[in-house]
């Protein structure tokens, strides 16, 4: 999740456990620093491994068995930075940075992004597909009523804040099921089997999901609009990557072999050849229109030197998309649109 939503809701969770009202400030400000502490874990980069950063991004920060590890780190080193604007029990600093600290793997595990909730005993990217990644409809009521419980006069503001923190991911979750059974409906209707489906929320939003399915070796992606009635948005379909066929001149031992399977786990397989360039691997999960193919990420090989790492890409023009992307979103036609009631 964007971090000013992650400190948020930190700052919610250290003020719903707080009981003394001169506390109330000192709660809300470490719950929302130790509620985005977590994210450091992106300054783990090489120059070398342009990889890394995704096999440590959302991996031993945001372990659950890490909490009470993150909660005294962010505890001694704010304590100490902010200890001149109040003065608290150390234990006292450390419950409320560790309050802000939990939410923040859980929080993320409800986006698509994945997160290893269960490291080290299990490398498994936990998605459950229910919030964008940026959702102010999501964020704006939190901020205000950590706003409104800021000085401990309003603690209904903080209990209305952790309702919309639980209820807003439920929403989620049922719009993620009716948007899966859509995508399993248009399947249907094609006459695929379907081998795996799944639903993630478009940017900003719980109307519009991009729904990926696949069948016979290929993965079929589309946009379903779940409102009061479903609207698809038909897109493209690709196959999925076999490296064996894809790209026999790669030795799997080699370098570059080995960032392709990388790269594969953390796109949770979600992996196939570029339909524009055969040296490049994309994400299918994720594009900027949601019945599109055009990834936002991908990896590019290099066969001259497989040895060398490959050379990580991303991907961000919006030409000519904005104005789409709103038609999809207020379920208006385009060109092709196939409508259920």
């Amino acid at each position: 999740m964007d971090p000013l939503t992650q400190g948020l809701l930190g700052a919610t969770a250290a003020q719903n456990i707080n009981r003394q009202q001169r506390c109330a400030g000192a709660a809300a400000v470490l719950g929302f620093l130790s509620g985005m502490a977590a994210d450091l874990d992106v300054l783990i980069r090489s120059q070398s491994d342009a990889l890394l950063f995704l096999e440590y991004h959302r991996q031993f920060t945001h372990s659950l068995i890490f909490i009470p590890i993150g909660a005294l780190l962010c505890a001694t080193v704010l304590s100490a930075a902010l200890r001149r604007y109040w003065t608290l029990p150390f234990w006292r600093t450390v419950l409320f940075c560790g309050a802000g600290y939990a939410t923040h793997a859980l929080l993320d595990a409800c986006t698509t992004y994945g997160t290893q909730l269960l490291w080290p005993f299990s490398n498994e990217r936990i998605a459950w597909n229910v919030l964008s990644i940026i959702d102010p409809a999501y964020t704006l009521p939190i901020g205000l009523g950590v706003w409104l419980a800021r000085k401990g006069q309003r603690p209904w503001a903080a209990r209305l804040a952790l309702f919309w923190v639980l209820a807003y991911p439920g929403i989620g979750l049922l719009q993620r099921e009716r948007a899966e059974a859509a995508g399993l409906e248009l399947a249907s209707t094609r006459g695929h089997k379907v081998e795996q489906v799944s639903a993630k929320p478009s940017f900003a939003n719980l109307l519009l999901w991009k729904t990926v399915y696949r069948h016979d070796g290929r993965f079929y992606v589309d946009a379903v609009r779940v409102g009061q009635t479903v609207k698809y948005y038909p897109g493209n379909s690709i196959a999925v990557l076999e490296p064996e066929r894809d790209l026999p001149w790669l030795d799997p031992t080699s370098q570059q072999g080995l960032d392709v399977g990388r790269f594969d786990w953390f796109s949770q397989h979600y992996t196939a050849l570029s339909p524009d360039d055969p040296l490049r691997i994309i994400d299918v999960r994720y594009s900027l229109l949601p019945n599109e193919l055009d990834a936002l990420w991908s990896i590019k090989l290099n066969p001259s030197a497989p040895d060398l790492g490959v050379d990580y890409q991303v991907h961000r023009d919006r030409q000519g998309k904005t104005q789409r992307f709103w038609q999809m979103l207020l379920g208006r036609d385009l060109t092709t649109v196939k409508d259920q009631g």
